[in-house]
């Protein structure tokens, strides 16, 4: 049997890295490989996200972690299209003009994961420069569709940053989610390369103003090693996130998804994980979640659960 393999297509997704040089993609140590997602719940929890016409993010961004996670129904929403504005060197999701966008969506959002059962849910977006608030009040609509479906249901949104959206941030805490989230992703130093259509002080700022809006909810960020980043610049942005009062730190390693990606420069080992979780426990984060297969949803429900009972013991 002959497998053929559509080229066109993925040089669409990735239109802006077509013309750059290959990386070769470097074989994943043993710490860091899983399982080919088979299992009947998850094919479940595909059919029902399916049913829902919906993105998720687990899907669009190659998430090592699907299969363990949709066998728990565990399934990160991803509204707004699955197209994004910008070009971050290290991401999967698809590059180009997004379409319009769909106004019953957040209903679609608040039945699935009425229909998934989630105790606690996290919902992303594509980066939408083309909007005028960013897709900040279609944020909003799909917290409240949540939250009025679910009443039980806590909300996590990771957010683009929103960038010369004035008013935005101010929209989407209105609706009160119990979690931010907008990450950092790497040092500055790396932002050039890495998150060229960000600021990293801009970022910063977001995650200040959300807990200032909102100081009763928690707010949350993650950054991924093995782009070329060092330890000590590691450690400077715990501390930046400290001085805006953020409560919950993901770190995670970066794995390559194309040869047209951001080079992997290494991979952290589990020790070294460990230690950087050390670390930022100590300069004061509420939780913390540090190992190769981090990453910003991965056990959210779990350590929402845990990262409140560590603040009622701390002001208890």
């Amino acid at each position: 049997m002959t497998t053929v393999i559509n080229t066109l297509d993925r040089a669409l997704r990735h239109p802006e890295k077509a013309h750059r040089p290959d990386n070769a993609i470097q074989r994943k140590p043993d710490w860091i490989r899983v399982k080919a997602p088979v299992s009947r719940e998850y094919a479940a929890t595909r059919d029902i996200v399916r049913a829902g016409k919906l993105h998720t993010v687990c899907e669009e961004a190659a998430c090592p972690n699907i299969g363990e996670c949709w066998s728990k129904r565990h399934a990160t929403m991803m509204i707004m299209g699955g197209t994004c504005t910008r070009a971050c060197a290290f991401c999967n999701v698809r590059t180009g003009l997004p379409d319009a966008l769909d106004t019953d969506e957040p209903e679609r959002v608040a039945a699935t994961v009425k229909t998934l059962g989630l105790a606690h849910v996290v919902i992303t977006s594509v980066d939408r420069d083309d909007l005028a608030d960013g897709g900040a009040e279609h944020f909003a609509r799909t917290i409240n569709a949540v939250h009025q479906e679910s009443p039980g249901t806590t909300v996590e949104v990771l957010t683009p940053d929103f960038l010369r959206k004035d008013g935005a941030i101010e929209t989407v805490m209105a609706a009160r989610p119990e979690v931010f989230n907008h990450n950092l992703e790497t040092v500055p130093r790396l932002y050039l390369t890495i998150r060229p259509g960000a600021r990293y002080y801009v970022s910063l700022r977001l995650l200040e103003r959300a807990k200032e809006l909102y100081p009763e909810g928690f707010t949350k960020s993650g950054l991924m090693v093995g782009l070329g980043e060092t330890r000590e610049e590691i450690m400077q942005v715990m501390d930046d996130l400290r001085a805006a009062k953020v409560d919950f730190l993901t770190i995670g390693q970066y794995l390559q998804p194309t040869r047209k990606h951001a080079r992997l420069d290494r991979f952290w080992t589990p020790e070294e994980f460990a230690g950087l979780e050390s670390i930022a426990r100590a300069k004061g984060f509420l939780m913390v979640s540090a190992s190769p297969l981090t990453r910003s949803s991965y056990h959210a429900d779990s350590d929402f659960a845990e990262m409140k009972k560590n603040r009622a013991a701390q002001f208890g």
